[in-house]
């Protein structure tokens, strides 16, 4: 499991508040949730509460959700499809980033801790601000790039090629693994991280792509690329089963094979 480090302005201060359990529940559940406002001028502080779970769904984001509409209408977090598709509700459920809503609440034992995605501004509660990690998807130039006539109808490509993008293209950008890499919390202004990386990989051996060598021109940096030091909590903690970690090899690999 990836161990927890906290989010960035992040010293909890000890006066979190415990709201009461739900009155008649047979069967609770705890949990503990980090609190941010930055308009408040206040330090994060750890909230807690109580699930009644008969009256709440079998995920954790069920049961936030459940907080959110019966407890306390200020807890901020974000999410969207509820089917591990969209990547809006990752954070770090009983210190391991994952998605909430495919997170069960029955795999973890004891209180339940959540807390937005490690060593990431926090905007607010459970929203980390993930604007440099966009730009550094953005920075790999996530499209297919052709010097040559476009053609009438489509790109083609054979089967044998398409299945080479298996265990790619599946990335939904949640960064669960870019904030669980301690590479990217020490050098994430400059090291691209595991998800940028394997998107770029995505591109780079796409057979209708012909922008192979300035994709290469592009990872070429000391910080980039290489600062990946195959410690594999990226493979370890991506909701989707990918691994990002290979990728880059493959991609080191692609670095050496071009100067030879």
């Amino acid at each position: 499991m990836v161990q927890l480090t906290l989010p960035k302005n992040s010293r909890i201060s000890n006066d979190g508040r415990t709201w009461p359990k739900p009155a008649g529940a047979k069967r609770v559940t705890e949990f503990r949730i980090y609190r941010y406002d930055p308009d408040s001028g206040a330090n994060p502080r750890v909230d807690t509460y109580f699930v009644d779970r008969d009256d709440c769904g079998p995920m954790v984001l069920d049961a936030l959700l459940w907080i959110k509409n019966k407890v306390d209408p200020t807890l901020t977090l974000r999410r969207s499809c509820r089917e591990g598709i969209c990547g809006s509700c990752a954070m770090n459920i009983d210190g391991g980033n994952t998605l909430a809503c495919t997170k069960a609440i029955d795999d973890i034992k004891g209180v339940i801790k959540i807390y937005p995605l490690p060593h990431m501004p926090v905007v607010k509660d459970l929203v980390p601000d993930l604007t440099r990690f966009y730009a550094q998807h953005a920075s790999i130039e996530p499209w297919l790039k052709t010097d040559t006539a476009k053609p009438e109808k489509e790109w083609r490509q054979s089967r044998e090629d398409r299945e080479k993008l298996d265990g790619l293209y599946e990335c939904i950008l949640c960064a669960c693994c870019s904030t669980s890499c301690p590479s990217y919390w020490w050098n994430g202004d400059r090291y691209l991280g595991p998800a940028a990386l394997l998107q770029a990989y995505r591109w780079l051996i796409d057979s209708r792509d012909e922008g192979t060598g300035e994709r290469l021109d592009n990872l070429e940096d000391p910080f980039r690329l290489y600062r990946c030091h195959t410690i594999m909590n990226c493979a370890q903690t991506c909701p989707k089963g990918l691994n990002p970690a290979k990728a880059i090899a493959e991609v080191k690999k692609m670095m050496v094979a071009r100067q030879v």
